[in-house]
C-alpha cells in the first residue's frame, strides 16, 4: 500500500490514550492511510495489536499480529464474551515495560468493518481474545492498568510513575 509508514507509538500520560476514539463515518484516503500504518506498525515483533490512538489518531480502528497473522478491523464492537476467564500477565505498547496479571475472557467475538464497508468478524480465544479486548479497550479510552485488582494497580502505578 502506498503511503506505509512506521508510526511513533504514544506512551501514557499522553490524553490521546484515555480519549474514546470516534466511529469511522467515512472511507476515504486518510482512513485507508491509517489502515497501512496500522499494519507497517503492528508488524514488529513483539506487537500483538495497536489501536489508532496508540499512534495519535482518535478514530476506531486496530490492526493485529497473532501467530503470524496480521489484520484490522473498523469500528469494532465486542459483541460476545465467553464465561471462562483466563489469567496471564498482560503488557501495553503506551505503557512499556510494565507487565501485570490481568484477568480477561478466554473467547472474545468483535464485529466492525473493512476498508470496503464489508462486515467482519474477528474471534478467537488465548492471545487472540486478549487482543481483541484489549484493543476495544483502547478505543473506548482505557487501559489494561484501569483493569487491575486494586493492590495490583496500586504497585503498577507507583512503578509507573518512577518510570516517568
Amino acid at each position: 500500500m502506498p503511503g506505509m509508514a512506521m508510526r511513533e507509538i504514544r506512551v501514557i500520560p499522553d490524553p490521546v490514550l484515555r480519549t474514546p476514539c470516534d466511529e469511522i463515518t467515512t472511507i476515504d484516503d486518510r482512513v485507508r492511510s491509517l489502515v497501512a500504518d496500522l499494519l507497517e506498525t503492528v508488524d514488529a515483533e513483539g506487537r500483538a495489536g495497536l489501536a489508532a490512538n496508540q499512534i495519535g489518531v482518535n478514530l476506531r480502528a486496530f490492526s493485529w499480529n497473532i501467530d503470524d497473522e496480521v489484520g484490522y478491523v473498523l469500528n469494532p464492537r465486542i459483541v460476545a464474551l465467553g464465561d471462562e476467564l483466563q489469567d496471564g500477565d498482560e503488557g501495553c505498547l503506551s505503557v512499556p515495560g510494565l507487565w501485570y496479571p490481568t484477568t480477561r475472557a478466554a473467547y472474545a467475538r468483535v464485529e466492525g468493518i473493512d476498508l470496503d464497508g464489508n462486515p467482519v468478524v474477528v474471534e478467537g480465544a488465548g492471545l487472540m481474545a486478549r487482543c481483541l479486548q484489549h484493543e476495544c479497550d483502547h478505543l473506548d479510552g482505557k487501559l489494561y492498568l484501569d483493569r487491575l485488582e486494586r493492590s495490583v494497580r496500586v504497585r503498577a502505578m507507583r512503578e509507573l510513575r518512577e518510570r516517568l
